[in-house]
């Protein structure tokens, strides 16, 4: 379903390379250091850098050529990236229509997945007016409404209080199910890999050096830069 093929990517003097093969419906947690290649990883799938070689696909289409709003996914942030000055359904509708210029049928659509994710009763809102947990619904909101299969986390929860992450987490499990998103999250937590993801993909040393089901991470033989991780973050 989506596909890094001998992606190399050079910045300055480091060399990055990636190959990564993610079934339809994987939920896979990128773990890995500080500056081993996990943002990096993500900004290539996004479009927000392109390699100098090697491929990135969806479905067996190439992605390369296209920018990243024209990609077949959504990305949701650590920061929720709210405008201030636009009500909270304007802050959804921008997931569908960047001039807010929506249809009957599109404004639907936003309700619809405000209640999907219970701010339905906050869309007349401000985000001033919103809670944390409550803003970074709204930014799973317009994930949400905009349709795309492939789902991007980029340490979504590091913000929340451990409450609110708990309940983020249980929030995107339900979506991702009854959804069937396939997901690529960065995380440092192993808890939240252990929570929402199905697979990992553990970037160090600018490639990736081990990959496979969160189940087996501490009942299979590892690399030694792996274990010596998992003792890091326990």
């Amino acid at each position: 379903m989506l596909s890094f093929s001998d992606v190399k990517y050079r910045y300055h003097s480091e060399l990055f390379e990636f190959d990564l093969d993610i079934k339809q419906g994987d939920v896979v947690a990128v773990l890995g250091p500080s500056g081993a290649g996990k943002s990096t990883l993500l900004s290539l799938l996004a479009g927000f850098i392109n390699p100098e070689s090697g491929d990135i696909t969806i479905n067996n289409t190439s992605l390369l050529s296209k920018a990243p709003h024209q990609r077949p996914l959504s990305m949701l942030f650590q920061e929720h990236n709210l405008f201030a000055h636009l009500s909270i359904a304007d802050n959804i509708g921008l997931g569908i229509k960047a001039n807010l210029r929506l249809s009957e049928t599109e404004k639907e659509q936003v309700i619809h997945a405000a209640q999907q994710v219970g701010v339905d009763e906050l869309l007349h809102r401000l985000p001033e007016q919103l809670s944390g947990g409550q803003k970074q619904r709204v930014a799973l909101a317009r994930c949400l409404v905009q349709k795309k299969p492939v789902l991007l986390l980029d340490e979504p929860f590091s913000a929340l209080d451990p409450m609110l992450r708990e309940e983020m987490i249980s929030l995107i499990n339900q979506l991702i199910k009854s959804q069937n998103l396939t997901v690529m999250m960065v995380t440092h937590s192993l808890q939240d890999a252990k929570a929402l993801a199905s697979h990992y993909a553990f970037v160090c040393e600018h490639k990736i050096l081990s990959s496979g089901k969160v189940s087996e991470l501490t009942t299979q033989d590892n690399p030694p830069q792996l274990e010596r991780y998992l003792q890091a973050v326990k």
